[in-house]
């Protein structure tokens, strides 16, 4: 009786809804009720629908709507049975759209180690089993069988991320764009309102989707001839012939994404020429706005009857200030898929959905994450945009922090202030990550260094929940240099600061260290000096993962090829599961299991001396006396 009673109010989490009317149809029934026979685009989402601006099939709705288009949207359908989820809208007058989701579908399904997770945080209740292994060729597929007719567009992160030819994990091999394997007419990539749009307009102009070539952040087939400007990768066959050749490919495709004007990319695929148009230039503050003001009604569409939605619960009281990341970091897709460019929203903007938030029946006067791709880059950028203009630098950060970065903190501190004067706000916190470096990286002026002095003592004593995430990533500075990421030092001179403010506030918050093993470059002695280093400054590590290859990263492309795309050097990289075990184990020094294990290991290593860092010098002398009897 009391676990009943338990679930009826856990039902009640998110009650009263919005009525059905407010949100884009999902069924025939909701179609008619606002008097459409049919819809305009009809868009398919491997993650349960959400009307929030952190879900993407609800923004591409959304933004369409705003254009006046009718647009209906088809969550999670059903791929295993008679396809009815398929049928069921009909066709729409223009076209189908198809997103996997907000993750590639195989870092949604599987582990590090190719194990299936039993959960998935974008579906009802966590259920797992709700969308198919790569949703995008799946549901295209599926598409252009039943209506070969009516153009199928595909975006989002995992056809994003996937537009030529790349290495898949879960599959061991590489494959080529998704383009090719979808059926799909046209990938669009990257942050897709703009490209949307000009494409529904194109169409409903009578434009046949063969003939769309020039779109920018689309993908498509092409018959034309590449102009000298452009850029023609090695094709497909050749990459799979030469790991090489991937290789020198994706210094290319990196260096092209992050440009404010990038140049045509094409590779032959198949026998046929795939054609990569450029990304748009960023958004003006003006255009994330209109984005971002859009009337979404923040909620899980009533269809769900109230069940937990696990991504929607993390970020439901939580705003998003800005996109792009100009980090860098060689293991992360954000930039590929966003840019290295700051696209950031007014201040008025972020404050009129915070007053939303403030609104919700269950807010009790916390926003969880006042963040972004990086939480402090908000309005932040090159001081000459001609310098910016010219710059193939995949970092602005690394290997040292860019001259001409404007990393002033000030107007990120003015939206802080102006969101907790709110009357409803009792607190803001930042859940984002903090790239402490970017607030501790020189600064131009006294002006800007007393900002970001100011930031970081903020930060620490009023935006924390007792517990501070960072990712310093690593101990060795070989192996942060590979991941782009600073050195070790920079994070113990952060470590201070965060102990001295918190020291003078009276307060007693914790800070946690993300941790990544077997990323490239990274050995096992490389694991044993880490366990040496953090027990020596009381870490006991929760935050910790193996290195996973994703599609489009510097580290990916060093995984599959053993060659880092930029410099050509060979690059060691842990492949095996005994490999990836024997660095991980290092993160759990502390844990009385893996004692014996580690210190068999250090033996094996000859590293004696982090015996003793680690357990002591009596534990050394135990060993080689068990070792003689």
């Amino acid at each position: 009786m009391k676990e009943s009673t338990k679930n009826s109010n856990r039902n009640q989490y998110y009650l009263p809804l919005p009525p059905k009317s407010a949100y884009l149809p999902t069924s025939k029934d909701e179609m008619e009720a606002l008097g459409w026979e049919q819809a305009d685009i009809i868009l398919f989402s491997g993650d349960a629908y959400v009307d929030h601006p952190s879900f993407g099939a609800a923004v591409i709705g959304r933004v369409l709507q705003s254009h006046g288009y009718k647009v209906a949207i088809v969550p999670q359908p059903n791929w295993r049975d008679d396809l009815r989820d398929f049928k069921k809208l009909g066709k729409p007058r223009l076209f189908f759209g198809v997103s996997a989701g907000a993750m590639d579908s195989m870092v949604n399904h599987y582990t590090a180690n190719r194990r299936l997770r039993h959960d998935d945080a974008y579906t009802p209740g966590g259920k797992h089993g709700m969308r198919p292994d790569y949703p995008t060729i799946v549901y295209s597929r599926i598409l252009k069988e039943l209506y070969p007719d009516v153009p199928v567009i595909a975006g989002g992160i995992e056809a994003s991320l996937r537009r030529v030819s790349h290495y898949d994990y879960w599959m061991d091999k590489l494959r080529p764009s998704i383009l090719a394997d979808s059926k799909a007419d046209m990938i669009v990539y990257g942050m897709g309102e703009k490209p949307i749009v000009e494409l529904a307009k194109r169409i409903e102009n009578g434009t046949e989707i063969k003939d769309i070539l020039d779109v920018p952040q689309t993908v498509v087939f092409s018959e034309e001839t590449p102009s000298e400007a452009d850029i023609v990768l090695n094709s497909f066959e050749e990459c799979l012939k030469n790991k090489k050749s991937q290789s020198l490919n994706f210094r290319h495709i990196e260096e092209e994404s992050n440009k404010i004007k990038g140049k045509v990319l094409w590779q032959k695929t198949n026998g046929r020429m795939i054609k990569i148009n450029p990304m748009y230039p960023p958004m003006t503050t003006e255009e994330i706005d209109a984005s971002f003001d859009l009337p979404y009604t923040r909620m899980p569409h009533p269809r769900y009857k109230g069940k937990h939605i696990p991504a929607y619960d993390m970020i439901r009281h939580s705003v998003n200030m800005h996109r792009g990341c100009f980090g860098g970091c060689a293991f992360c897709t954000i930039s590929a898929h966003q840019g290295k460019f700051i696209a950031s929203r007014s201040k008025r903007s972020i404050i009129d959905e915070v007053k939303k938030v403030c609104e919700m029946p269950d807010f009790k006067g916390y926003i969880s994450d006042l963040g972004g791709p990086s939480a402090n880059m908000y309005m932040m950028g090159g001081k000459d945009k001609n310098i910016c203009a010219k710059c193939v630098r995949p970092s602005c950060l690394h290997p040292k922090p860019c001259p001409n970065l404007d990393n002033d903190h000030g107007a990120l501190l003015d939206v802080y202030h102006s969101v907790d004067s709110l009357p409803k706000v009792k607190k803001s916190f930042i859940g984002s990550g903090v790239r402490y470096d970017l607030a501790m990286a020189p600064a131009s002026n006294d002006k800007v260094a007393g900002n970001n002095k100011r930031y970081l003592t903020e930060l620490i004593t009023d935006h924390v929940s007792g517990r501070l995430k960072v990712a310093p990533e690593h101990t060795s500075d070989t192996v942060l240099d590979c991941m782009r990421k600073p050195s070790f030092s920079l994070f113990r001179k952060f470590k201070n600061l965060f102990d001295s403010v918190n020291k003078k506030a009276g307060l007693k918050q914790q800070l946690i260290p993300y941790f990544i093993s077997s990323h490239p470059a990274c050995r096992e002695e490389d694991m044993a000096e880490l366990a040496a280093i953090t027990k020596e400054l009381d870490f006991h590590l929760e935050q910790v993962q193996d290195f996973t290859p994703t599609p489009m990263t510097v580290a990916t492309e060093i995984y599959y090829t053993g060659y880092h795309p930029y410099t050509g050097e060979k690059i060691f990289t842990a492949r095996t599961e005994k490999e990836k075990l024997a660095q991980r184990q290092f993160f759990f020094w502390y844990k009385p299991d893996a004692r014996q294990r580690i210190i068999n290991s250090l033996h094996r290593l000859h590293r004696e001396d982090l015996i003793r860092q680690i357990y002591g010098s009596n534990q050394v002398q135990r060993n080689y006396n068990r070792r003689k009897r």
